[in-house]
């Protein structure tokens, strides 16, 4: 049962940190017209009519965005590099503990980077541009929240399975 829930987490924090990056890296958040041309904004720079710029101006809600995706992504790999210490021989119960946590602890900050960048969207551009919505990379943060948190359950039940297991008793008294 150790290895189905550790593998288990293992694979979804692996499409986790896939999703993570895809996120973080593309230019698609946000989706809106400007000055008639169609318009895309990501974590990094903005595009209009085909041309992208580097965000010159630095806003606190992309820093804070950018800084607690980018965690996220590391607190991750972590996660499934402690995950995937399930497999090996040695210290299981606290690698993968500390590995499911570490999934979690993903899911926290990508939530709180997707409710920062949400937040300041919906007040500050929902009432500049009409005609604006979010778009793929802002969809798949939210799919990597729900897979980290269920990667972190995963190792976490997998954790409490081996320590609930009854240890082999070497005595022949019994």
């Amino acid at each position: 049962m150790l290895y189905t829930l550790a593998g288990g987490g293992t694979l979804c924090g692996v499409a986790t940190l896939v999703l993570l990056i895809v996120a973080t890296a593309t230019d698609f958040w946000m989706q809106y017209r400007y000055a008639g041309s169609a318009a895309n904004q990501g974590l990094w720079r903005f595009c209009i009519n085909h041309k992208c710029h580097a965000h010159t101006i630095t806003v606190a809600f992309w820093d804070a965005t950018r800084a607690f995706m980018l965690l996220a992504v590391l607190s991750c790999f972590a996660g499934i590099v402690l995950g995937l210490s399930a497999f090996t021989n040695g210290t299981k119960n606290r690698r993968v503990r500390t590995g499911g946590l570490a999934l979690v602890l993903s899911g926290f900050l990508v939530l709180l980077a997707l409710a920062i960048y949400t937040g300041v969207t919906m007040t500050f551009f929902g009432k500049r541009f009409m005609d604006w919505r979010f778009s793929w990379s802002y969809i798949i943060g939210w799919v990597a929240v729900v897979l980290a948190f269920a990667a972190g359950v995963f190792l976490l039940c997998a954790h409490r399975q081996t320590s609930a297991e009854p240890a082999s008793s070497n005595n022949p008294d019994s």
